[in-house]
């Protein structure tokens, strides 16, 4: 386990140095909630319009989250900053006001499909060169989609509309109907389950399993945004890790996935499709490890650490677990470790850093400039975890 530890610690240290954050002081209408780049912590239940700007910080981090879940992260962000930004200077304020998203949803549709048009122009070629693609491929619409009206209502349109109508179901506290409904959970983990899952105001398929946790790394950590004092359920370990291809990639190679259970373990669960990737490669499915058991030997104190997280901190347990899920796992080798700078939210920054910019999704990634490679099975003793798979 001592080899595990030194790769998860190693991975939370690049990204407490790096963390691509979401780019809200680009938002012009944003711009007096930062200082520098600094969001002002004393001023976050100030009023800004009809909302706190904790609440609209909220709402936007909401729909980064969904629409984050494209292929190429600084090009949806792009794309969401000079929407946001040329829709409010033509007065559809939908952070402040939702409604106005659907009621100018002819200027919201000529915008989004202009600025994806631009971002498409000036990103495709460095995206088609890294990832081995050609540049007619990019699309930051997910699912394959093409038609921009799916788009806008189906990934901007849902969570924008949660917030309106918590609003309308609460119209007492519209200035924070957002904020007061996410911290009705008893644990951030708890609040990303239900983002997606509850019966009348989840969002369903609009949003993923990796988005919802992302946006409680945000929420949490990032941006601090939660009034909740409690360092436990609302705490550093209070949600799981947002896992994605990028993680999957990246933690396969390694060799940490197969340290936790057998390569037979994860074809069974559908972790690794045998030759469906592209070229034929095998294709790593990161989002089927969901509930997936360790299956090697973990030591007694680890695993103490483990059950006191679900009870605790996660809250998804009752009483104590009997087994240990793989995407639990890092939480306790991190609290172990002690570090309060070494965090859930810090090991995905380091995750999304190094599959970003390293551990790219083909047979040459830029292992030798890795500044995690002294750690990677793929690189040091079995090749064929990078040779042989695909995300």
């Amino acid at each position: 386990m001592n080899k595990l530890k030194n790769l998860v610690i190693a991975i939370a240290e690049i990204g407490r140095c790096s963390g691509l954050k979401p780019p809200a002081h680009e938002i012009k209408a944003f711009n007096h909630f930062f200082t520098d780049g600094v969001l002002d912590r004393s001023c976050l239940d100030d009023r800004d319009g009809g909302c706190t700007r904790r609440e609209l910080l909220l709402r936007m981090l909401l729909l980064n989250a969904v629409l984050d879940q494209g292929p190429d992260i600084e090009g949806v962000r792009e794309m969401m900053v000079d929407v946001v930004n040329n829709l409010y200077e033509r007065e559809v304020r939908m952070f402040h006001r939702p409604l106005d998203f659907f009621k100018e949803i002819n200027i919201s549709v000529d915008q989004i499909w202009n600025t994806h048009e631009k971002v498409k122009s000036n990103k495709s070629a460095k995206w088609a060169e890294d990832n081995q693609s050609t540049a007619s491929k990019y699309n930051l619409y997910m699912d394959n989609s093409k038609q921009t009206l799916n788009y806008a209502i189906f990934r901007w349109g849902v969570p924008l509309a949660l917030p309106y109508l918590l609003g309308k179901n609460h119209e007492n506290r519209q200035s924070t109907s957002l904020v007061d409904y996410l911290e009705t959970y008893s644990s951030a983990e708890k609040m990303s389950n239900g983002l997606k899952d509850d019966e009348k105001f989840g969002l369903g398929k609009a949003i993923g399993d990796k988005a919802c946790h992302l946006f409680a790394k945000w929420m949490v950590s990032t941006f601090r945004l939660t009034r909740k004092q409690d360092e436990s359920s609302w705490g550093e370990f209070s949600y799981e890790v947002p896992f994605d291809s990028n993680a999957g990639r990246v933690l396969w190679r390694t060799g940490y996935l197969s340290n936790l259970a057998n390569k037979d373990e994860f074809i069974k669960k559908d972790v690794v499709q045998q030759n469906k990737g592209k070229g034929g490669k095998h294709y790593i499915r990161v989002t089927n490890m969901r509930g997936m058991p360790v299956s090697k030997n973990v030591p007694s104190e680890l695993f103490d650490i483990y059950k006191d997280i679900c009870v605790n901190h996660l809250k998804t347990h009752k009483r104590e677990p009997k087994k240990i899920e793989i995407q639990r796992f890092q939480h306790a080798l991190l609290k172990q470790n002690g570090d309060e700078k070494l965090t859930v939210s810090a090991f995905d920054d380091g995750l999304i850093e190094i599959g970003r910019n390293y551990c790219l999704n083909h047979e040459n990634p830029r292992c030798t400039e890795c500044p995690i490679n002294q750690h990677c099975d793929g690189k040091n003793s079995d090749r064929s975890l990078i040779t042989d798979y695909r995300t």
